[in-house]
């Protein structure tokens, strides 16, 4: 029995992918233990909040009383180590829940600091770098920015965010790479970077970005020293399964601020119905660990793989992992083009879709984006998205299933070598 029964690949290549394959056990073994342990602890909120059939069902116009939004709350702020979460449906993208986090703690006269850089490219214009004044930025409304850059590694850079955060309400933190080739930050960057905020300023509010991250290692950032975390439930806590949403969970006090925002204030929590969604985010959150161990071990493998063909990859193979992202630096626009087709030939959605660069809002670049997915842009989905500027790498993330990741990946070699653009 082969792949090749149903799809066109060279022997060759179907070789070297067993090598690499054999190459990813350790990596493997460990994927599938964080995974085991995971799974335990989202059982566990489930049991513990008593979790039943009229938690699934929806409400209409207000909502009050909605017992299903209550419970999923209870869940993921257990199962993160949190006080309290706000998840939602009507979170429209994870830059829309951060953007929700930010305007909920910040006030005018207020400064928030990114300790990692730069943030990603679609949250510029809610900071106010980019886009018209006047559109409703946090510096139209006279929060200040400030920025501790990275070490050249792309490592925090622990002393400078000590003294960095002086005055700042928020200490911003990216836990995913975003399009640069920095690593992922692991718990244990966190946990550092959170203690040397708290040298600097005790009273700053530490929100992380963790999109990508959930599920990733055997703890959360609200367990190592985050007061607020947030995400998409089209990315890894929502299992593959939740069609929309987002959430934020972190101290009990801050979630709130965050829900007068989403809402109005004195309502909060209290309101907003839920329609048909609460089961299939439930079922989203419960699938959750394993889709995510997925993921993983399709990243891993296309490290693998693509190592083999010469390209450097970010993670590299037994490389401890921050988020479920794998960077691949294919060396030029032919090359990064060709990956990306490759992926959406492995999709089972739109497969026969061929991706081509377009002007994406919210970038300042051409993006090309392989998205063969059940749920439009769900990147816990095998998706393959990149700008093209310099140095043509590209971010592939997502695989429901190990299976169809793997075969996304191997297309994608398959494309680079149907072309000439690499040698076996």
């Amino acid at each position: 029995m082969k792949i090749q029964d149903f799809f066109e690949i060279d022997e060759r290549l179907a070789v070297l992918a067993q090598e690499a394959e054999k190459d990813c056990q350790a990596d493997f073994q460990r994927i599938e233990e964080i995974a085991q342990y995971n799974g335990a602890k989202v059982l566990a909120a489930f049991q513990k909040n008593r979790v039943s059939e009229p938690c699934f069902y929806g409400s209409t116009g207000y909502g009050y009383g909605d017992q299903g939004r209550e419970v999923l709350d209870r869940v993921f702020a257990d199962a993160f180590g949190a006080e309290d979460a706000l998840v939602r449906h009507n979170f429209v993208s994870g830059t829309h829940a951060l953007t929700v986090a930010l305007f909920g703690v910040l006030r005018s006269g207020d400064k928030i600091v990114s300790i990692t850089g730069k943030p990603y490219d679609t949250l510029e214009e809610v900071l106010g770098l980019a886009g018209e004044p006047g559109h409703g930025s946090l510096m139209d409304y006279g929060v200040e920015y400030g920025q501790v850059d990275l070490l050249p590694d792309g490592a925090p850079d622990y002393a400078s965010i000590e003294a960095g955060v002086s005055g700042a309400k928020v200490a911003y933190i990216q836990r995913s790479r975003g399009y640069s080739l920095r690593p992922a930050y692991t718990m244990e960057q966190v946990r550092k970077m959170a203690e040397a905020v708290r040298r600097g300023n005790p009273d700053a509010i530490i929100m992380v970005d963790n999109c990508y991250g959930e599920f990733v290692e055997d703890s959360e950032p609200t367990q190592n020293g985050a007061d607020l975390m947030i995400g998409s439930l089209i990315k890894n806590a929502g299992g593959g399964i939740a069609r929309t949403g987002g959430y934020i969970a972190g101290r009990r006090e801050l979630v709130e601020q965050c829900a007068f925002r989403l809402t109005c204030v004195g309502m909060g929590k209290e309101v907003g119905c839920t329609l048909d969604m609460n089961r299939e985010m439930f079922l989203g959150f419960f699938h959750a660990p394993d889709c995510v161990a997925n993921a993983l071990k399709t990243s891993v493998f296309a490290a693998a793989l693509f190592s083999r063909l010469g390209f450097v990859c970010s993670p590299a193979l037994g490389e401890t992992r921050g988020d479920i992202v794998e960077a691949i630096c294919l060396g030029c626009e032919k090359n990064l083009i060709a990956f990306c087709q490759g992926i959406q030939a492995g999709s089972p959605i739109d497969a026969h879709v061929v991706p081509e660069p377009w002007d994406m809002p919210g970038y300042t670049s051409q993006v090309i984006m392989a998205a063969g997915a059940f749920t439009m842009g769900a990147s816990i989905e095998l998706s393959a998205d990149a700008p093209l500027r310099e140095p043509f790498a590209v971010w592939m993330q997502g695989g429901i299933t190990y299976t169809s990741g793997k075969i996304g990946v191997l297309l994608a070699a398959q494309k680079l070598l149907s072309q000439g653009l690499i040698t076996l």
